[in-house]
């Protein structure tokens, strides 16, 4: 098969589908690789390392989507993209529709075959091509959140971690999945209080085995969130509903019980943001202020450490791209589950039923497509 791989154009996305190592091993099965021109040099990869294992480089992206069989990107296919993608093809990288009206028309129109990173699952239950983006995000929620925090920023002024004979600050963190695990790996590293909101008493008894007395475990059925509002310097929400909009948990009357300056770190901006007042932002202009409260919004934050985040995603997603490469996508999906829950549209129709909920189409089994 022809494998494309465009230049990301989303606003600061400096990622790319594939690494030359990935990019390898599929020449390696007998596939065509078609990389576009530059494309991974701001993550650190150079056309010459993609030319010197086989992959062809192409200067436009059209020619890309005209020749490829298959797409892989990082973040979801932009406006003029969409209008690129032709019936049939594979469009394979994060979709995230369940908060996206526009994109989700704009497939179904395509007649193309849409496969979402973020719904792929495991015999576990777990996301495992979300799951190393979270890593990320969450890692970066806490130091986003601790520089936001510098009166430069227009944030309280405060230290996150405090100095000698100074307290450092209060991190909530909603949701203990696994942006929240990495954001506590961060805050509680820099001496931060912590406290863990979550629903799962059984997931914050493995959190507390994980850190121990570091962290204050909260299930949320048990607990008036106004009071731990109301505690935070820094706010992190790392909610997820797999495919769905995340729910809106903090309101907006709840900003003004806040402390001047603090700061909120929305990682689900992505489906729509846990906090009412969450817009997405860009790394060029990360935070805006709604009642004395900074909040950072930024929806593609592994993009700003653009080299770690393709590697950990490739680690993740290039198993999956070798089955779809070598099988075809019927056979790849009808014989993995997991990999057949990413299928979010297929030629023309919604194959996942919280997106097909939340626009009010009509959901279609996903093995009856293929």
């Amino acid at each position: 098969m022809k494998i494309g791989v465009p230049k990301e154009i989303k606003p600061q996305e400096n990622r790319i589908g594939l690494t030359p190592d990935s990019v390898k091993t599929l020449i390696s099965e007998g596939h065509e690789v078609l990389v576009e021109d530059n494309g991974g040099f701001e993550a650190g990869f150079e056309n010459d390392h993609y030319k010197s294992i086989g992959a062809k480089i192409i200067n436009k992206a059209e020619d890309i989507f005209n020749d490829a069989d298959i797409i892989v990107k990082v973040k979801e296919p932009q406006s003029s993209e969409v209008k690129m993608i032709r019936e049939n093809q594979i469009v394979y990288t994060y979709l995230h529709l369940a908060a996206a009206k526009e994109l989700t028309e704009g497939l179904i129109k395509s007649k193309s075959v849409c496969i979402a990173y973020e719904t792929v699952t495991d015999d576990n239950g777990r996301l495992p091509l979300l799951a190393p983006m979270s890593a990320v995000a969450g890692r970066m929620s806490v130091q986003a959140g601790a520089h936001c925090l510098e009166k430069n920023q227009k944030g309280r002024g405060l230290l996150l971690g405090g100095a000698p004979g100074v307290e450092g600050g209060t991190v909530v963190i909603l949701g203990g999945g696994v942006v929240g695990e990495n954001a506590a790996i961060i805050a509680t590293g820099m001496r931060a209080k912590v406290h863990i909101v979550d629903k799962s008493e059984v997931r914050l008894k493995q959190l507390v085995e994980m850190f121990g007395n570091k962290i204050i475990p909260q299930q949320s059925d048990k607990i008036d969130l106004n009071n731990l509002v109301k505690e935070a310097d820094l706010l992190i929400g790392g909610v997820l509903i797999p495919g769905a909009e995340a729910p809106k948990l903090v309101t907006k009357n709840m900003l003004k019980i806040m402390k001047r300056g603090s700061v909120i770190v929305d990682v689900a901006i992505d489906q729509g943001g846990c906090v009412e007042t969450s817009k997405p932002t860009t790394h060029g202009d990360p935070t805006y202020i709604i009642d004395d409260v900074v909040h950072y919004c930024v929806a593609n934050m592994p993009g700003g450490v653009p080299r770690t985040s393709t590697i950990a995603l490739n680690n993740a997603t290039l198993p999956f791209l070798v089955s779809l490469a070598n099988k075809g996508y019927q056979k790849a999906l009808s014989e993995n589950k997991h990999f057949l829950a990413g299928l979010n549209v297929c030629k023309g129709q919604v194959t996942y039923k919280a997106v097909a909920d939340v626009f009010g189409y009509e959901y279609v089994n996903p093995l009856k497509t293929l």
